[in-house]
């Protein structure tokens, strides 16, 4: 008798101990692409030690999206609906769901790392209370790939060339600007575009210099042209319903935790493609990444001046009437925030 007592005192006792502070909080995470490889094992290591590093008791399970069977165009749904917890976000394809997300990174308005961060910034708090008016989901970090450039199977010298190709694009307004070149754009996510380009059905695909070596697109591709159309930005997004189950104090750890993961995706976008060009086209200075032998396609003033040109007669009107379709607000909104950074204006 006296047993049973005392272990149901034990038993009262642990439960008492047990408080909602000490309870690990389930984080089902969907990461990246898995050929995106440095981004995918910088978040490996981060969601692996984030529950140690902000003192959050998180259960951690952490998956790139295409091993869990994710299309990068469903994301924002996804999350709105409780699929998963946490996702590595491509707004651009993620977009189509809402144009006013496509305005934080919009073809020809930031065309180096510098400006693009300015934009970003001036956009992440109307972005963030949009994302969470509209798909339940709160910005945890806003990064880019890096600069946004051409990998092409065909020789080309300038943006005329792109007239009569097929070229990989996953932005709406990246599709506006191929198609003012005379290209035809044919929206794949990235995991799609290496057999596209392996078998023809597209002659040129954009995106990163690091995304593209460790892509292996070089084995696919003979031609690169460095032009920087954007600069690919991505998020790291939780459902709100999730969110709102930690602590404010435990909320801010996380973010903490979050500005840091921010920082080094920016660190890399920044640093990291500059090698991945010179290994991609057989420098002599390649370092760190996979070294191949494109040519490297100099960029013309001609070509600097069409991208601007692009943007401010082509991308931003089109981006206009596609987004003010759905709040009529939204193109001041954007004159208010990422234009004033980006000095551009939307008439």
């Amino acid at each position: 008798m006296r047993s049973i007592i005392a272990s149901a005192a034990l038993a009262a006792g642990l439960a008492i101990g047990l408080s909602p502070a000490s309870a690990q909080t389930p984080l089902r995470v969907a990461g990246n692409f898995s050929q995106n490889v440095k981004q995918v094992d910088i978040e490996r290591a981060f969601f692996d030690a984030l529950g140690a590093k902000s003192g959050v008791p998180i259960a951690m399970n952490y998956n790139p999206m295409d091993v869990v069977g994710v299309k990068a165009p469903d994301a924002l749904r996804m999350l709105r609906g409780g699929s998963f917890d946490v996702m590595s976000v491509q707004i651009g394809m993620a977009s189509r769901d809402d144009p006013f997300f496509e305005g934080v990174d919009l073809i020809g308005v930031a065309t180096d790392m510098a400006g693009q961060r300015k934009v970003v910034d001036a956009y992440r708090a109307a972005f963030d209370e949009r994302l969470q008016k509209r798909f339940n989901a709160k910005v945890l970090a806003l990064w880019p790939f890096g600069p946004q450039v051409f990998y092409c199977n065909h020789d080309i010298k300038s943006l005329k060339d792109l007239k009569g190709l097929k070229v990989r694009s996953f932005t709406p307004s990246m599709s506006a600007m191929l198609e003012h070149f005379g290209a035809t754009p044919v929206t794949l996510q990235f995991s799609e575009v290496y057999p596209a380009l392996q078998r023809g059905v597209a002659s040129c695909g954009v995106t990163s210099p690091t995304s593209g070596n460790t892509g292996n697109w070089p084995e696919v591709t003979t031609h690169l042209l460095p032009l920087s159309v954007s600069g690919s930005v991505q998020g790291h997004f939780i459902n709100l319903d999730t969110w709102k189950k930690f602590s404010p104090e435990q909320q801010a750890k996380l973010m903490v935790q979050f500005k840091a993961l921010e920082d080094q995706l920016w660190n890399l976008a920044i640093t990291a493609n500059d090698d991945a060009t010179a290994c991609s086209t057989g420098q002599a200075d390649c370092k760190s990444h996979k070294k191949f032998a494109m040519k490297l396609v100099e960029i013309s003033p001609a070509d600097r001046q069409a991208i601007k040109d692009v943007a401010e007669k082509v991308v931003l009107p089109i981006w206009k009437k596609t987004c003010n379709a759905v709040d009529a607000g939204c193109s001041a909104k954007w004159n208010e925030t990422a234009g004033a950074a980006a000095g551009l204006t939307i008439q």
